[in-house]
């Protein structure tokens, strides 16, 4: 309860949308290249895990799922903290800055909702495609760390709104701010954080790498058109939460 207030009273505070303005003030890039090294690293042990793995056939089921979520969604919370302190410097209201957006009566909250579930409906049909359209993969699949009984159901909630808020402020927020800052291309910065996110997700195989910085790209575009991320964790929330129980 107290995360969920946390994250509602982040959300709910209004702020001059500048998550995209990162050229205006000097931004350490040190903690940037120490993000980049973490998500590198992720991709070489998913990629290594994919190569010992039978092809075509599910990772074993962990002993406890549960025990696994749990484990994410404090690994989400860290990159956040990470990000809040390192990145960022602590400074007031940095956080929401990054955000971006404002919500200031229901009608606002109504409106990013509805442009994420549409964002969410978009993202299933390019998936659908994107099934239908490429070769049958031979990674290993993930299937078998999907929820089954109501515990590992509710944790996969709590982890899919965890990485909602947390990927998005991280990749969409964040990255995709310094790697602007970096380059001083907008459309740069958004191949170099939908690249990134797609790698970081080699436990999945090349296909679903290549998969997902699409969808990187999806959610960044739709970051820098709305100059906010609320609409993203929206959608990025339901994508995940769709995806193990749907």
């Amino acid at each position: 309860m107290t995360l969920e207030l946390s994250v509602t009273h982040v959300l709910s505070q209004p702020v001059v949308p500048a998550t995209h303005a990162s050229t205006e003030r000097p931004v350490p890039m040190r903690p940037m290249w120490v993000l980049v090294g973490v998500f590198l690293a992720l991709a070489l042990w998913g990629a290594l895990a994919q190569r010992q793995a039978a092809p075509s056939v599910a990772f074993p089921r962990p002993a406890s799922p549960a025990a696994v979520y749990a484990g994410l969604i404090l690994m989400e919370w860290g990159l956040v903290l990470y990000v809040w302190r390192a990145g960022l410097g602590r400074r007031p209201g940095s956080l929401r800055e990054l955000i971006g957006g404002r919500w200031s009566r229901p009608r606002d909250i109504a409106v990013d909702a509805a442009i994420g579930l549409l964002t969410w409906a978009l993202w299933s049909a390019v998936s659908l495609l994107w099934r239908s359209w490429s070769l049958p993969d031979s990674a290993a699949s993930i299937d078998s760390l999907l929820p089954h009984r109501l515990h590992e159901i509710l944790l996969w909630i709590v982890l899919s709104v965890s990485a909602g808020f947390c990927e998005e402020l991280v990749f969409r927020g964040y990255l995709q701010r310094q790697f602007h800052a970096l380059t001083g291309s907008a459309p740069l910065a958004l191949l170099l954080q939908a690249a990134l996110f797609g790698v970081s997700h080699g436990y999945q195989g090349t296909r679903a790498c290549l998969r997902i910085a699409v969808y990187g790209l999806l959610f960044g575009g739709l970051a820098m058109q709305r100059r906010s991320l609320r609409p993203g964790m929206i959608a990025h929330a339901w994508t995940d939460i769709a995806s193990g129980l749907l």
